[in-house]
């Protein structure tokens, strides 16, 4: 594993904390935004370039996670003020787990068909889960959008909504005329579940990618979004590729973080001022932590920091979402509009 460029070190041992998010996830940006030259190996690659920013957030500046929603935009904040800044004709696409490994995809096809691309990065709710993203927005939860289900009391007003698991085609025929759409799209959570056993995993999972996101079917889905609209292409969290995690090899941490967290990323934590409060270490005993307790919008919860994983009963999953790294944080936040005269 490569260091962290001297430079960006420098910058984040004195920076004030909104400036050291914003360095981290520009340095994630970078890795991850420009164009593939191959799908599985340099997904892989991409992967292992960002982890030292990890161990850097699980090390030396783990008490950055406290400062997370102080200096993060999230995701549901952003799209909640562009739609209150933008006049109808609005659209959003929300993909699942849709994390900045997919950015690429999205970036080629949309210039390859000659939309006008804003490409930004923002952050997922905590815990990086569905629930916490859908509850940010005014709703329930993913399913409250089904068959317009959505209602009036959420943050994205007048729009017509969906939540589906369908083929791209499918979906196509479900997008009326309705000027403001927000369609929120299983894949690639589905999959990435499906994907988890041991023997699976990260490299499957962007063999898949690369063929759903070239594909016609997707881009007729986006075409038709995107007519008379101004599209929003985002997710609700990404995922860690938790299969090439590091063993922890100490017994009794691995014994602390299997009944704390079983095969999980993150749990409610009732009992914070045991933990040490709000952005401090959960168990008390190691330094640097194994994990962190964080007052939420949400709730407080324990999660994992940074890229580990423990022997567990049925095997650790080789994807998976929920805890502190910043693929799991990090969600790209697109914007398209059509070509001129389309």
């Amino acid at each position: 594993m490569t260091a962290l460029p001297l430079d960006l070190l420098r910058t984040l041992q004195t920076a004030a904390p909104t400036e050291a998010w914003r360095e981290l996830l520009g340095f994630v940006r970078e890795i991850c935004f420009p164009a593939l030259s191959g799908a599985a190996a340099e997904v892989t690659r991409r992967d292992r370039a960002v982890a030292p920013a990890d161990l850097f957030l699980a090390t030396a500046g783990w008490d950055l996670w406290a400062d997370y929603y102080a200096s993060v935009e999230r995701t549901a904040d952003r799209l909640t003020a562009w739609w209150d800044a933008t006049p109808p004709g609005r659209a959003v696409l929300i993909l699942d787990a849709l994390s900045l490994r997919e950015a690429p995809w999205l970036l080629r096809g949309a210039a390859d068909r000659g939309y006008t691309v804003h490409a930004d990065v923002t952050g997922a709710e905590l815990p990086a889960d569905t629930g916490p993203f859908a509850r940010a927005l005014g709703f329930g939860q993913r399913s409250t959008l089904e068959n317009d289900g959505g209602g009036g009391a959420h943050r994205l007003p007048g729009a017509r909504t969906d939540s589906v698991d369908l083929p791209w085609r499918e979906c196509v025929a479900l997008i009326d005329a309705t000027p403001d759409w927000v369609l929120w799209h299983h894949w690639p959570d589905v999959r990435i579940h499906q994907l988890s056993a041991p023997g699976r995993g990260l490299a499957t999972l962007a063999k898949e990618t690369a063929a759903q996101l070239a594909g016609d079917d997707f881009w007729a889905l986006v075409e038709r979004l995107s007519i008379g609209r101004r599209l929003i292409v985002t997710g609700d969290h990404g995922y860690a590729a938790t299969g090439s995690f590091p063993d922890v090899g100490d017994r009794e941490q691995t014994a602390y973080l299997k009944v704390r967290y079983k095969s999980g990323r993150a749990a409610p934590d009732g009992d914070g001022n045991r933990h040490g409060g709000a952005g401090r270490a959960s168990s008390g005993t190691w330094t640097p932590p194994l994990d962190l307790v964080v007052d939420t919008p949400h709730g407080r919860h324990s999660f994992v920091l940074g890229r580990r994983k423990w022997k567990s009963p049925g095997g650790y999953p080789t994807l998976a979402h929920g805890g502190l790294s910043l693929l799991e944080v990090a969600v790209p936040f697109i914007e398209l509009s059509r070509p001129s005269g389309s």
